[in-house]
């Protein structure tokens, strides 16, 4: 193997960085490093100058040569380093000499690479270079742990990475990344060849413990094929916005993946039958459980409903797990949410929410913790707020924006919760001037309850 055989593919990738680096500039940098040591050590007060006489005789050069001789750093040392490196800068490091390029091929540098993959002229990011993909499944595929692909939002990007997958027949991998960074590319990809490609990860990797493929064409088929070879091992499963996954694929996981601790889902895959199978005595205490609520088609009026018995065995068996619900309807659609109690920590109300639903959050979500609404309308919401100070004991934090609650209302609030409340986040056109406080008032009283400063947030004027 030649030197600097990986850092030439790599390199290439990287405007900055000049392709015929030479031994001649390391030699270089490493007499300008000795004359800036040699300043450090006479300088520095910790070390002991030697002595007029005897001691003069001592030569400084072997010391220095012994601190400078970079080639000469242990092994591990070097792989520490280049720990810290970005792949250019680890590779720029390679070419300094040869054992630097041994360290560049130890294996634990590569058992974690995210490859980047886009069209340059719609992103705005690097894409890995294709030399550099050929060097990494040829000679480290065996080595990759941790793996991720990000995409831009062209499909070519998404069939590169599905072509990337496809290869790995000799990968062994623990956790694996889907991202789409902007809109999501996958679902333009043939279903067929998404499934063929994730299916060979699925096949080979015995000891996936960490899975993200949402918005992306998996389907149940492959997810049983997973759950054939890693169901001891995977512990969480990131999924949401796939419409090829029914409940019934996502029951086969809780079913046989006992060690389950952190899901994501649509709401629309949510059911009693999969809250029941996580609750079951071989089951692992589940940690985190996300629920993203979007209509399946625009302008869906009605929701399934989960029952209280099924949430009620959920939080007997895991008693400390993290309810996240993110919401993303129009107030008409709430109908079927928060009639019946239901242990959610954590609400985010992306594009709207109705004045009557966040009434019954006060009423039925006594484990609510946080609690963000971006957007409700015109009607004030002081009775709910009130409500939900009142009945919602732990909570933490809230944000409120394109809304209105009377200055009065916010101080009560945050009278009623007092320092428990961490976070406040309130713009400052959601507050209506009343009788009591104005704008210029009400940041006095709200520091006063929660023990700290606090003003409203103000949108930056550009």
């Amino acid at each position: 193997m030649d030197v600097g055989e990986y850092p030439m593919a790599a390199v290439t990738s990287c405007d900055s960085f000049r392709v015929n680096y030479n031994l001649e500039a390391s030699f270089r940098m490493k007499r300008n490093s000795l004359s800036v040591v040699n300043k450090i050590v006479q300088s520095s007060p910790a070390v002991k100058q030697p002595k007029v006489g005897f001691y003069s005789s001592l030569s400084h050069t072997h010391m220095h040569t012994v601190l400078l001789d970079w080639g000469s750093l242990p092994h591990h040392v070097v792989l520490r380093i280049f720990q810290y490196l970005p792949l250019i800068d680890r590779a720029q490091a390679s070419s300094v000499c040869r054992k630097w390029n041994e360290v560049f091929h130890i294996p634990d540098l590569w058992r974690k690479f995210e490859f980047e993959l886009n069209q340059s002229a719609t992103s705005y990011f690097k894409s890995t270079h294709p030399d550099l993909i050929q060097q990494i499944i040829k000679k480290h595929a065996t080595h990759l742990q941790y793996v991720s692909f990000k995409v831009d939002s062209s499909t070519e990007s998404a069939e590169a990475a599905c072509d990337i997958l496809s290869q790995l027949v000799n990968c062994s991998l623990q956790t694996l990344g889907l991202i789409s960074t902007a809109k999501p590319s996958f679902m333009n990809v043939s279903k067929s060849h998404f499934v063929s490609a994730l299916t060979v990860v699925f096949v080979n990797s015995k000891s996936l413990s960490s899975i993200k493929t949402e918005d992306t064409p998996v389907d149940d088929p492959s997810l049983k094929i997973l759950v054939a070879n890693n169901s001891d091992t995977l512990r969480l499963l990131k999924m949401s916005s796939c419409p090829h996954v029914s409940s019934d694929g996502i029951l086969c996981i809780a079913d046989h993946c006992q060690g389950l601790r952190e899901l994501a889902l649509n709401y629309y895959i949510l059911s009693d039958e999969l809250l029941l199978a996580l609750s079951s005595e071989t089951h692992a205490r589940l940690e985190h459980l996300r629920i993203d609520v979007v209509s399946e088609n625009p302008g869906q009026v009605e929701f399934h409903t989960i029952k209280k018995q099924s949430w009620d065995a959920l939080i007997k068996h895991s008693p400390g797990v993290n309810v996240v619900m993110y919401f993303f309807l129009y107030e008409e659609e709430f109908e079927a949410f928060f009639r019946e109690e239901t242990p959610v920590t954590n609400l985010y109300f992306g594009r709207s929410v109705s004045k009557a639903a966040l009434g019954r959050i006060g009423l039925n979500c006594p484990r609510l913790i946080e609690l963000v609404v971006c957007a409700n309308g015109l009607q004030t919401l002081d009775d709910e707020l009130i409500c939900i100070a009142e009945c919602c004991k732990n909570l933490t934090a809230l944000g409120l924006s394109e809304c209105e609650v009377s200055c009065s209302a916010v101080v009560d609030f945050v009278r009623r919760c007092g320092k428990r409340l961490t976070h406040l986040s309130i713009m400052e056109d959601v507050l209506i001037p009343d009788g009591n406080y104005n704008l210029d008032e009400i940041h006095t009283e709200v520091s006063k309850y929660l023990g700290r400063i606090w003003f409203p947030d103000v949108l930056p004027i550009w």
